[in-house]
């Protein structure tokens, strides 16, 4: 008899989802019109290359690449071979402050808006902003520490992880065939591995989290009755020695929560943690490598932008990595709600 967790729904969340993905956006644009004012630089000074757009609003790296992105993504600007971004007709008329159909007043509003303000920190700062975070001004890595901010955040995440564990157990059901044993680390509430462990009856799956996370992982397995097959280790991901003997490991909705040295660490990690052979599944929302897109994938990446240390990655930018350490890569494919996955295999 199918297990509860592998009765999918027969409608997919997309718009939902993309509605409450979307959020910080705006106010990202808002900041680059209101308080950079960089359409109207690049229409004076480009075409002008990433560095030169850091040097002249002494902004970091992460976060205007995340701008720079949705600039793209909108049709805002455009980048030529040479990594250098112009403006297109529709940033110039619409987002320079000289011309006739200047947009930047319907944008004001947003001037006194806290995400605004917040993402402004974090270009300048390249330290990420305080949404969902404690009173206390920690950001939302710290306040995953506190157990009441991280059952409700856990809860959120859960709620939405249903269905992409669903469609992500389906997709995965040619690569998982003869393998045994998943390691989800930074598994959340562990909805990946239950839904995987749920759709496919000869896996085991271990749960690595930190604490307090660990132990709303371990009520959240019983709730579904597989305690026999899930089980969780309680660790740092970063800090502490990985459960042994996996031949899949599973990054589920966790590298976009990181800047390039910690994704490359998590990366080298999996890599020691793997036999030759091994699979590596990076499931999350994929910015196309060419960072054109797609526009839901860009806005969204905004709001990951603000409050954690990460954004949206390409798969490209996963694979260039990866490669180094041994790996074969492997194609990305869609699952839903513009989220999708790729696989690698350790040599």
């Amino acid at each position: 008899m199918p297990h509860p967790l592998s009765q999918a729904p027969t409608t997919a969340p997309t718009l939902l989802l993309r509605y409450r993905d979307r959020q910080y956006a705006a106010d990202l644009i808002a900041a680059a019109v209101l308080e950079l004012d960089l359409f109207t630089w690049l229409d004076q000074n480009g075409p002008a290359s990433t560095d030169q757009i850091l040097d002249q609003f002494s902004i970091f790296d992460r976060p205007t690449d995340v701008m720079l992105t949705l600039c793209r993504s909108m049709e805002l600007i455009a980048t030529d071979d040479q990594g250098l971004h112009c403006l297109t007709t529709t940033g110039r008329e619409h987002l320079v402050s000289s011309s006739p159909w200047f947009l930047g007043p319907y944008y004001q509003p947003l001037a006194k808006s806290s995400i605004m303000k917040d993402h402004l920190k974090v270009l300048r700062s390249g330290k990420p902003g305080n949404w969902q975070a404690n009173d206390d001004g920690s950001d939302w890595h710290a306040s995953m520490l506190d157990p009441e901010f991280a059952r409700g955040f856990t809860d959120m995440m859960n709620c939405r992880g249903l269905s992409f564990g669903q469609a992500l157990a389906k997709s995965l059901t040619s690569e998982l065939a003869d393998r045994h044993h998943v390691l989800d680390v930074g598994g959340g509430s562990g909805i990946y591995s239950t839904t995987i462990a749920a759709a496919h009856d000869h896996l085991k799956a271990t749960v690595f989290e930190q604490p307090p996370v660990d132990k709303i992982v371990t009520e959240e397995i019983a709730r579904h009755g597989l305690q026999d097959r899930v089980d969780v280790v309680s660790g740092d991901m970063f800090n502490d020695a990985w459960p042994q003997a996996p031949d899949v490991v599973l990054l589920s909705n966790v590298l976009h929560d990181w800047d390039f040295p910690e994704v490359e660490m998590l990366l080298r990690k999996t890599a020691d943690a793997l036999p030759s052979g091994g699979l590596v599944v990076i499931h999350e929302a994929f910015i196309r490598d060419d960072k054109t897109g797609p526009l839901p994938v860009a806005e969204y990446s905004a709001l990951l932008a603000n409050i954690t240390q990460g954004k949206c990655y390409s798969a490209k930018e996963y694979g260039d990595l990866m490669a180094p350490m041994g790996f074969t890569v492997g194609d990305y494919h869609d699952t839903i709600a513009d989220r999708g996955y790729m696989t690698a295999i350790k040599n």
